[in-house]
């Protein structure tokens, strides 16, 4: 019988543990590897190359979504779950984009862990019941094709920031294009992402060719 070979990401020893523990009473999951931070587990995805990555969100340093997009990036048939205690939208769908095809909360019964990882280790998704219905219904909402003003959370200088972003110009340049500190645009940058409610450039840069293509599509119409 081949066994699901699995690296666990969590920054407490005693999650692990225990997680580890069923597992050695799993005849078809193997344990080969515990990460204690994003940035380790992108070094061992490299090295062991596991089928499934247990993945937790947030950990000091790189969190479970970097870890995530960058471990998918270069081992793209390694399936990532995540397993938490956070089911606020952004952090589900942040971690969709970022590439995982599972969402599991760590007070879910011990067969729907494991229920969940075989499913993935198969190439399916699977998430927490409570999750799945709210992706269901966040996705049957009906949804502008494009809002009238894009961010309106932000302020003026904030959008301008933003959208230098999304052009590819680094903090240095966007400091020399709008006349600020460097500092400045990292405080700009910083408020940005809190805001947009997203963890890194990246994600923001995507809301952002998200609202420009909305645009071009209200404009056809």
């Amino acid at each position: 019988m081949k066994k699901v070979r699995i690296l666990i990401v969590d920054d407490h020893p005693l999650f692990r543990h225990g997680v580890k523990t069923l597992f050695l009473t799993t005849p078809d999951l193997e344990v080969v590897g515990e990460a204690t931070s994003g940035e380790i587990a992108i070094q061992m995805a490299q090295s062991l190359i596991p089928d499934v990555i247990l993945m937790d969100l947030r950990m000091s340093g790189c969190n479970g979504i970097e870890a995530t997009r960058e471990i998918i990036k270069y081992n793209p048939t390694t399936q990532i779950l995540i397993l938490t205690m956070f089911q606020d939208d952004h952090s589900v769908f942040a971690a969709m984009r970022a590439g995982a095809k599972g969402y599991v909360l760590k007070d879910a019964e011990k067969e729907d862990l494991l229920n969940a990882i075989r499913a993935v280790a198969n190439g399916g998704a699977i998430f927490s019941p409570g999750i799945a219905s709210r992706m269901i219904d966040y996705f049957a909402m009906a949804r502008p094709a494009a809002p009238r003003e894009a961010f309106p959370d932000l302020t003026e200088r904030e959008r301008e920031v933003l959208y230098l972003m999304a052009d590819g110009t680094i903090n240095s340049g966007i400091a020399a294009k709008l006349k600020i500190s460097g500092k400045t645009v990292s405080n700009y940058v910083t408020n940005i992402l809190n805001k947009l409610q997203v963890a890194d450039r990246e994600e923001a840069i995507h809301l952002v060719k998200e609202s420009r293509l909305g645009n071009e599509e209200g404009t056809e119409e």
